[in-house]
């Protein structure tokens, strides 16, 4: 039974979460949403609140946006209910890269994160589950020293604590302002995921537009079960960097989700709006599976 303290305790994380959500949703527009938002893709406007009931894809044309980790945090968990976990880490600048600094603050500013990656513990389907999120909307998702350390404590976790992990990933690879300490996350990242399946931990991964670089060639296509939103740009290389390097062009859709769905390398598409009930059905079966193996 909860003490009176718990109870405030749990209120003002509930509130917190909330609010954290609904900046999600007006990220970039100082806290002020407009009444209409375009389209990047066809170019027409919606109002806002279309946008928020097909999860911030395009009412016209169907096209994916972003969408902030916390809000989806909270249409993903069980009544919205999550812990968060490294909470107080955020991005540092250890080769003192100029304007690095001043670039940070004007990401935390403009997204409210310190960094670009969430990570979580909370019910899915009432399943105990370890989720990490990285977010495209704080340089561009990009891999630096925290975001590696992030991931791999919350891998770190769901071992300890034998939960199933999931992690989604969107991501524009290696942050160069980082240098080698960038490119150092690659390995950890990779060993965390290896010894979490050594000791027969569960982890599903779902990429996002886009996955590429680093975090492509390190824990995003270690899955056991690897799911993709439409649409999605996945790969290390972009296209044109490949095409120039082999001197060829490229099959049509290369590197885009559907394409690499028919290849065999993501299991299965999945929509905004089948994704909770999905990964609910995943859990399960994977729970279901290690009851009867027990």
């Amino acid at each position: 039974m909860l003490t009176p303290i718990q109870k405030i305790y749990d209120i003002y994380h509930d509130l917190e979460h909330q609010e954290k959500a609904r900046r999600d949703i007006s990220a970039g527009k100082l806290g002020i949403p407009s009444a209409f938002v375009t389209c990047r893709s066809c170019s027409r406007r919606s109002m806002r609140h279309r946008w928020e009931e097909n999860l911030f894809v395009c009412p016209e044309c169907g096209k994916y946006s972003p969408m902030g980790s916390y809000y989806r945090l909270k249409i993903l968990m069980d009544d919205g209910h999550y812990e968060e976990l490294d909470h107080e880490m955020s991005a540092g600048d250890p080769l003192d890269f100029p304007g690095y600094k001043e670039k940070i603050e004007a990401q935390e500013k403009k997204t409210g994160l310190r960094e670009a990656v969430i990570s979580a513990v909370g019910p899915i389907g009432g399943i105990k589950t370890v989720v990490i999120l990285l977010d495209s909307r704080f340089f561009m998702g990009s891999m630096s020293r925290a975001v590696g350390e992030k991931v791999t404590r919350g891998i770190e976790y769901a071992d300890r604590h034998k939960l199933p992990l999931i992690i989604f990933s969107a991501s524009g690879g290696a942050r160069m302002q980082e240098g080698i300490y960038s490119l150092m996350q690659m390995a950890k990242t990779t060993a965390a995921i290896h010894n979490f399946a050594k000791h027969g931990g569960f982890y599903i991964s779902f990429l996002m537009h886009p996955t590429t670089g680093g975090v492509t060639a390190s824990f995003a296509t270690l899955g056991d079960i690897t799911l993709a939103e439409p649409g999605a740009l996945i790969g290390f290389a972009g296209p044109r960097v490949i095409e120039q390097t082999i001197g060829k062009k490229l099959p049509e859709g290369f590197q885009h989700a559907e394409y690499l769905e028919k290849q065999g390398f993501v299991d299965k598409i999945v929509e905004r709006k089948d994704m909770r009930n999905t990964l609910i059905d995943l859990l399960k079966l994977h729970q279901k599976n290690n009851q009867a193996t027990a």
